[in-house]
Formats: structure tokens, sequence, C-alpha cells
């Protein structure tokens, strides 16, 4: 239970009216019953909280709080912050014991910070830091060497690999593995690979080939702040880190190859893949399943529309889209002059059909 003040507290935004409602749970506007915090920060949400039976609601700014029957609103002028400030208050996160389990691991020269709550089946390699109020789910392995920093939320089945050093606040999402070797290979010979790059599209001579892995002797580096999705996998570096900067967010099914230097604040929505030996600017944003190759720069403030492309250099500040990457303003030119396709193609055939005639009559005039 929580009273209408403490959200406004989380919020940074007064209460009008009561603030001594006492609330059990947010709901949507036309659900929100007495003792539900009714969400309702568009005009749009007006009609259903009017049919609905909230006394405290999360409004919009400048909303008449009073002609929906309320005994109590926040006001708030952008909705999805107010959004991140409720959830965030409102979530306790998983509950894990303050402790560590009994059926956990912890090998020799390990250091657990102090209120950890470690659980059940976790294992910790030997001379890995866990800082202060870390949680650890269930089954989660930390190898040797590892660093995480204090007040981690590690949930269950996450796999941190061997000298991974992770700054504070760290989220990890089941599945995630952080550490595993680069997918990094080599031929004896020139690959077929390597002629394709050097002729654009002739392998020469067919001949066998076989792989040789180069193995991964480099970790990864995570800044603070940085939030990483179920089941996405951050490869380690050939002999430098990878490295995810301060304040990162990461979705879940992502992947990123070794060597990737990705900077701060940015966000990496779902299914996106990197190959090895990009760098990333700061504050850049790519779509879900956006892919990036191999060795190329992506400037500061980049935004990339989803399902884009990425095999050349991009400078700061760019919007793309599209498949090579374009930017967005060509791309959408690209697709309505693509559409417009077929009817030119009718109009072309029709006047061919004229100009045809118009020979073949004056042949047989001839």
């Amino acid at each position: 239970m929580f009273t209408l003040a403490e959200i406004a507290e989380s919020l940074g935004h007064p209460v009008v009216g009561d603030a001594s409602v006492v609330l059990r749970r947010v709901a949507e506007p036309q659900a929100a019953g007495p003792d539900d915090l009714a969400l309702a920060m568009s005009p749009a949400y007006g009609p259903a909280l009017s049919a609905g039976a909230a006394r405290a609601a999360i409004l919009w700014d400048g909303a008449d709080w009073q002609s929906f029957g309320l005994a109590g609103a926040i006001l708030v002028p952008r909705a999805r912050l107010a959004m991140a400030g409720i959830t965030a208050a409102l979530d306790a996160g998983p509950r894990v014991k303050i402790g560590v389990h009994p059926s956990a691991i912890i090998e020799d020269g390990a250091e657990i910070g102090p209120d950890c709550a470690i659980g059940p089946h976790v294992v910790i390699g030997a001379n890995a830091r866990v800082g202060a109020r870390a949680r650890i789910g269930a089954s989660v392995t930390i190898a040797e060497d590892a660093v995480i920093g204090d007040d981690a939320l590690i949930y269950p089945g996450v796999h941190i690999g061997a000298r991974v050093r992770i700054g504070d606040r760290f989220v990890a999402q089941p599945g995630a593995v952080i550490g595993g070797d680069g997918f990094s290979f080599v031929t004896p010979e020139e690959s077929g690979v390597e002629r394709v790059r050097k002729t654009l599209g002739d392998q020469g001579e067919l001949r066998a080939q076989s792989w040789q892995r180069i193995h991964s002797l480099g970790a990864v580096t995570i800044g603070d702040d940085v939030e990483i999705g179920a089941n996405t996998t951050i490869d380690r570096g050939t002999v430098a880190d990878t490295t995810i900067g301060r304040g990162t967010k990461i979705d879940n099914l992502v992947h990123i190859g070794h060597n990737n230097r990705i900077g701060a604040d940015c966000l990496i929505c779902g299914q996106v893949g990197m190959a090895g030996g990009s760098t990333v600017g700061d504050r850049v944003v790519l779509g879900g399943q956006c892919g990036v190759t191999d060795n190329i720069t992506i400037g500061n403030d980049v935004v990339a529309g989803g399902a884009t492309k990425i095999f050349t250099r991009v400078r700061d500040g760019e919007v793309i889209l599209g498949s090579p990457a374009v930017k967005m303003e060509t791309n959408m030119a690209m697709y309505r002059a693509l559409r417009r396709l077929p009817r030119a193609l009718e109009q072309l055939s029709d006047l061919r059909k004229i100009v045809m005639g118009g020979v073949q009559g004056k042949r047989d005039d001839d």
C-alpha cells in the first residue's frame, strides 16, 4: 500500500487535493477502482477515467482534475517520464533473501560485499568481487576474476565470464551471457570470404578450406548504470576488451560481437546484431533488428530506424534507415518512388504502344 503523497514525492510534482489517499496498485483508468491509482496522463483517457471509479489519478498537465470526481491527483507534463518514476517507486524487484543460499558455491578468494543476496545454485569463481547490496538470482555464474560494482540486480540464469568488469547499479535480465568467446576464425590460406571482399563477388578457384579459432584474450568492460536484456550476448575482446559505456541500455536478444566499443547513454533495441570491431558513439539509438558490419564507426547522436543495415561510417547526428542505410529522408523518397514504379511502368507500356502504333501507321502509309 502507498499514499498519493509518496508517489508525488517520487515524481517531484505536488498533489492537488487530498494527498493522504491510500492506494493498493496502479490501473488503467477505465478499470481503476477506489483503491487504485488511475494512470490517465493524456486527454484521450478522460472518458475512460470518467467511466471508472478511481479516487486518485495521474493526469496530464492542466487537467481539470475536480471534474472527474477525484479526491486527489498529480498533474505531470511528460507522461512517459512520469511512468518511469511511478514504476520505479512501486517495483520492489525480485525477492532474494539477504545472505548466501546454502546451495551457492563461493570459490577461494572471492569477495562478497555487505548486504548481498546470493540465490540458490549461484557459482562465484575464484578471486571474483561482488559489490555491496547485490541481488543475484538462482543459477547465476560469475567466473574467476570478474568484478561487479555495488547495487547490481542480476536475474536468474545470467552468465558472466572471466575478468569481466562491471560498474555500479548494473541490471541483467534472465539468460544474458556476458564475456563469451568472440566469433573469430581464420584459414591457413586466403579464404573465399577474403577473395570475395577483394573482388566484390568473384571467389576465383573453389577449394577446400578449414577454420582455426582466434582465441579471446580480452574481456568485457561495462560502465555504471548499464542494463542488459534477456538472452543478450556480449562477446569478450580478442586482445583489448569489448566495452559498453555508462548508462547504455541494451534490449533482449541483442548480440554484441568481440572488440566493439559502444559509448554512453546508447539505446540498443531488440535483435540488433553487431559484428566485431566497430565503434559506436554516445547517445546512439539502434532500432530493432538493426545490423552493424565489422570495423566501422558510428558517430555520436545517430538514430537508426528499425531493420537498418549499416555497412559504412555514419557521421554525428545522422538519422538513417534502410538496407543499405541511407539518410531517412532519402530512404522515404526511394520508397515512394518504388511504390509509384508499377504505375509508371504501366504508363510507359501505354506510351510504347502509342509510339509503336504511330511508327507502324507511318510504315503502312509509305
